[in-house]
């Protein structure tokens, strides 16, 4: 099944549809999330994507302090988890503001929702919606979603096969347009993050849901874990998008940049193409290869009209020049009567042979 983002149609036979997620690279500036849209229009992208959250609807201040040490990615954070959260929400009467850049420069916005008056705020900027992976399990939220009639994009990191069987479920009883996206989601951007990624995912996915869009939201370094998803069949691709890795936050250090971005849809759309198609066939830029590079029955000496072949008249030679026989037909050739002279080296054709 395919679907339609705004005038976009994403599915199998179409390119794959990319998403830079740029998040909280913004750092507090509008100027800048301004800028990194522009910048992922120029690389490539096909939507550029925020997060609308405010801290105190998601996260516990409380929670994160008496967990005690910080986990995962967050235990490199100089602030508190709530404080981190507070600096890098994005103000919802900004959305306008990046909406009319996107549209400026021809690039989709996104923003996902982390809240339920976010969703409802975001519906009449967004062509589709996007759950991050730590929603999986909050189905009101995805429901809400699923309920204003738009494609949703559903990250599955950190989550097992049940756990994404419930969440598809309640999505689909609703809306059947469902982008369901493999996803690891640790952040280091460790390169032992490969051993986890497990793409081979989509192929489950793709058993357990034939008519959904498969898709991949990954956070691993270079274009591996991409091509290779999209090879798997996944067409819509997320990854994180920064103008500079050294900039200090939680999401700069393993993101994309322009030029690895634009790196990155290249080697796609080049994999897009070598893709192909499933039927075996001679394609058009063989068919002079098919001539100089495969053999033919020829000649190996001068034959008198009348001659008798046997095997040691007859040699197995490139080119195969059309209408020539072929070297699997050589036993039928065997035994037949030359009708004409041949000269050594001449390609045998079956208007020279008789019984």
């Amino acid at each position: 099944m395919d679907i339609k983002i705004a005038e976009r149609l994403i599915g199998m036979d179409y390119p794959s549809y990319f998403i830079a997620d740029i998040g909280a690279n913004h750092d507090g500036s509008l100027e800048r999330a301004k800028y990194l849209i522009r910048l992922a229009k120029q690389a490539g992208a096909d939507a550029a994507k925020f997060q609308n959250f405010r801290a105190s609807k998601i996260v516990s201040d409380y929670g994160f302090r008496t967990m005690g040490d910080k986990q995962s990615h967050q235990s490199k954070w100089k602030k508190s988890v709530a404080e981190v959260y507070q600096d890098v929400s994005i103000p919802f009467d900004w959305t306008p503001e990046l909406k009319a850049v996107c549209d400026e420069v021809n690039i989709h916005y996104f923003s996902s929702p982390y809240d339920f008056e976010a969703i409802d705020y975001l519906d009449p900027f967004m062509p589709a919606y996007k759950a991050g992976s730590g929603e999986i399990t909050w189905l009101e939220a995805l429901e809400r979603m699923a309920k204003k009639g738009k494609p949703v994009m559903l990250s599955t990191g950190a989550s097992d096969i049940g756990e994404v069987q419930r969440a598809v479920e309640a999505v689909r009883v609703i809306n059947p347009q469902i982008v369901l996206m493999q996803c690891n989601t640790n952040y280091t951007g460790d390169e032992e993050n490969f051993a986890h990624i497990h793409l081979n995912v989509l192929k489950t996915y793709r058993l357990m849901y034939p008519d959904v869009v498969l898709g991949l939201s990954d956070h691993t370094p270079g274009h591996a874990a991409v091509l290779g998803a999209v090879t798997l069949g996944a067409r819509v691709i997320e990854k994180h998008f920064t103008d500079d890795n050294s900039r200090e936050g939680p999401d700069h250090p393993f993101a994309m940049t322009p030029d690895t971005w634009a790196d990155m849809v290249c080697n796609t759309r080049q994999l897009e193409k070598s893709l192909g198609s499933t039927r075996k066939f001679v394609t058009p830029n063989e068919m002079e290869t098919v001539v100089v590079q495969r053999r033919c029955l020829r000649a190996s000496r001068d034959i008198k009209a009348g001659e008798v072949f046997t095997r040691e008249m007859i040699d197995v030679l490139r080119p195969a020049v059309n209408g020539a026989i072929q070297p699997f037909e050589i036993e039928a050739v065997v035994g037949t009567k030359a009708l004409q002279d041949i000269p050594a080296g001449k390609e045998l054709r079956w208007v020279m042979l008789g019984e």
